[in-house]
């Protein structure tokens, strides 16, 4: 086995650990898959480290969520391109990629809750990005934006202003 001689690996690893304790958040919510009531906007209140890496496994989710609240507050619809995840804030910008796509999405809920996932898309973000079933996708945290009803909303959509919506990459 070859060892690492390299100084700089360890320094890099730490540094992006605590690049991405920066970022997360244990927060509770979302919606339910019975179609229960929808959850208040969470808030960051913890220091809980999120298990965030530059990959990971996607899923998706829309049609039966559809004018339901999404745990950050947003109602969704068809044309909200976001993500779920169960420790980011609302409003982490996330660049996601898969098969030579790309897409900047707004943290918008909590999630996914099955199929050992990471991520859960929208079915907007899943459409933009061609995964049409549970795929690795690659991630990388790029920012924050504030959370709104409108997060996630193409421009000139009837919702508002963009705020954090996709951005193509």
């Amino acid at each position: 086995m070859k060892m690492l001689t390299n100084v700089k690996t360890p320094t890099l690893l730490l540094a992006l650990i605590a690049a991405t304790a920066l970022f997360a958040s244990a927060t509770t919510g979302a919606l339910a898959d019975t179609g229960g009531a929808a959850a208040a906007p969470a808030e960051s209140t913890s220091s809980t480290p999120a298990k965030i890496g530059p990959s990971g496994i996607a899923t998706w989710f829309g049609p039966g969520f559809y004018g339901k609240q999404t745990a950050c507050g947003q109602t969704l619809t068809p044309a909200v391109v976001g993500v779920a995840n169960r420790t980011l804030p609302c409003g982490t910008l996330v660049s996601v990629s898969y098969r030579g796509h790309s897409l900047t999405v707004p943290v918008l809920d909590r999630g996914p809750y099955g199929h050992h996932a990471n991520w859960d898309l929208t079915a907007g973000a899943a459409e933009s990005l061609g995964i049409t079933e549970t795929v690795r996708i690659a991630t990388h945290i790029v920012g924050k934006t504030t959370n709104s009803p409108s997060l996630g909303l193409p421009p000139g959509s009837a919702g508002g202003a963009l705020a954090g919506g996709a951005l193509a990459g």
